[in-house]
């Protein structure tokens, strides 16, 4: 039929110009798997690691024994641009804060990616009050969350500043944050990515990327500001938030409609100096400290004019500053 001829003439010219990029970035890119290739790793996609819009991540074992995430695009969604973001951006990194890709395939319409594993899943889980069961809980203390903010600051730096291209990423948020054995936090989830100058001190951009509750909001709102390496940090500064705070942007679970969005509610009692161990619903004083620490650093990464937000290597620096900490104005 006419549908089904347009269907198969549009995934093949997708999947040519993949072809075309790939060739273009041969020294680049990770090893190439057939599809017989990834039903065999992930035993005929046995285990579902977990399930987006982009398609579904397995679990799976490469023939050297090591431990493997396969994630499974949707080939419905998009142009191709996310697979090509992901083997793009990610081919040119190598650092302990950002995954691994160690493969991918592409073959008669069907797309995968095959990265390292990461046994304790997302950051997301261990952060939310309404996910957090007493595995995780005995896991991850506040100087726990505290080490791994360091680390996502450190990986986002290197995105930004280390590797010969520049990486913007578009889409920080703790579910894109993988934890390994150790819980050394690893950067994921490049599909929105773009890669730009070194020098590059904006981006153009033609239409919003993000997750609600982290998107900057010059992404959407050109005359706030330029989009650039500044509206990572927008994003990074609303996930730290919730490391310290311990509550989602989008759910404060208070009652008073002043008190419904975090920020400006956490605000408001850092100001007053009165965070008590019981708001964060923390035990020490000790805790409270290194809390308040990230939750400062967190308004100064979300102000609203993309200039008076810090750097990521400010960022960094801030965080592990012995010197208490200047209280920004109010985002």
């Amino acid at each position: 039929t006419k549908i089904s001829t347009t269907f198969h003439w549009k995934y093949r010219n997708r999947d040519q110009d993949i072809e075309a990029f790939l060739k273009n970035n041969g020294g680049l890119v990770p090893k190439r798997h057939s599809y017989s290739d990834i039903k065999k790793m992930t035993s005929s996609f046995k285990e579902n690691l977990g399930k987006g819009g982009y398609g579904s991540v397995y679990k799976g074992k490469l023939p050297d024994g090591r431990l493997v995430a396969v994630k499974l695009l949707n080939t419905s969604k998009g142009n191709g641009q996310e697979f090509i973001n992901e083997v793009a951006s990610i081919s040119r990194t190598s650092h302990v804060n950002v995954v691994t890709l160690l493969g991918f395939c592409l073959e008669g319409g069907k797309r995968a990616l095959i990265y390292e594993f990461m046994p304790n899943g997302s950051l997301e889980k261990f952060i939310y009050e309404q996910n957090i069961t007493e595995d995780n809980r005995q896991h991850l203390t506040v100087q726990d969350l505290y080490q791994i903010a360091i680390g996502i600051a450190r990986g986002l730096e290197y995105l930004h500043l280390g590797c010969n291209t520049r990486i913007l990423h578009f889409d920080i948020k703790p579910h894109n944050i993988l934890l390994d054995d150790q819980f050394c936090p690893k950067i994921s989830d490049f599909g929105l990515a773009k890669l730009c100058g070194r020098t590059d001190s904006m981006v153009s951009m033609l239409e919003a990327r993000g997750t609600i509750g982290y998107i900057a909001p010059e992404v959407f709102c050109r005359y706030i500001g330029c989009v650039s390496h500044k509206s990572d940090v927008y994003s990074y500064g609303m996930m730290i938030l919730e490391m310290g705070g311990g509550k989602k942007n989008l759910d404060v679970g208070v009652h008073h409609t002043s008190e419904i969005y975090f920020p400006q509610w956490i605000y408001e009692h850092i100001e007053q100096g009165n965070i008590e161990p019981e708001l964060l619903g923390l035990v020490s004083k000790e805790e409270t400290e290194i809390a308040r620490k990230m939750i400062v650093v967190g308004l100064w990464c979300i102000q609203t004019n993309p200039k008076d937000r810090p750097s990521i290597s400010k960022v960094k620096e801030m965080l592990e500053s012995t010197q208490p900490l200047q209280i920004p104005p109010k985002p």
